[in-house]
């Protein structure tokens, strides 16, 4: 089943590409490798199965759901990229297994419950449906046995959210969103009084204003 995309909508930050950055003092070249490699990830799986692999990109599709005017971040491939690296946080709750085994037991129980209720797997229910057992998830009102003793809650607290949005917002994609101008070095931020921008920061378009701030946003580099 396909991500379901949301109609296009007016941008906070119209014009604002934060990719103009790459050649300007605000990037160094530790960032442009670093954006690179997230602009290049394949929007496929290289740790996770099939059957988890398409349970994690619906349930990436309904935690972050994306404008259907851009192209979109591949979240899914950026968390399983994580776990193919056995990339972890440092630190998690004693009640969770480590971060592989928690989304590989997570992404089962997902599916063992969307059998359960509907006799198919997660990714071929609607996204109602999926919405229903995500709600039960963060309420931990899921009691399937593929859970073992990993809290379903947990599960999403600790690692559906934490993961999923935070591989959303580090793609450069979402940094123009949301008028995030990268990491600030080597260049800073000087203007640090609230209220005031540096002339390479975004400029967040007010009612009425959005044309004023595409143009200023055309012009950030």
């Amino acid at each position: 089943m396909a991500n379901q995309k949301h109609s296009p909508r007016a941008s906070r930050y119209p014009g604002y590409d934060v990719l103009r950055k790459r050649h300007t003092p605000s990037w160094d070249e530790t960032t442009r490798r670093v954006v690179d490699a997230r602009l290049a990830t394949r929007r496929e799986p290289t740790f996770l199965g099939d059957a988890a692999w398409r349970t994690l990109d619906a349930l990436c599709g309904r935690v972050v759901p994306q404008p259907a005017d851009r192209p979109s971040v591949p979240v899914a491939a950026l968390v399983d990229a994580r776990l193919q690296r056995d990339q972890r946080d440092g630190y998690r709750d004693a009640r969770l297994p480590p971060t592989r085994a928690a989304w590989q037991r997570g992404l089962e129980a997902l599916d063992a419950e969307a059998h359960a209720h509907y006799n198919v797997l997660f990714h071929q229910i609607d996204c109602g449906e999926q919405d229903a057992l995500i709600t039960k998830m963060q309420k931990g009102e899921l009691t399937n046995a593929a859970w073992g003793d990993m809290p379903p809650q947990l599960f999403f607290a600790d690692r559906v959210l934490h993961d999923i949005c935070g591989a959303y917002y580090s793609h450069p994609a979402s940094w123009s969103e949301i008028g995030f101008g990268g990491p600030a070095s080597p260049r800073g931020y000087i203007r640090l009084v609230a209220g005031r921008r540096d002339p390479w920061e975004a400029v967040e378009a007010t009612p009425g204003g959005e044309d004023e701030a595409r143009k200023e946003n055309e012009r950030v580099r």
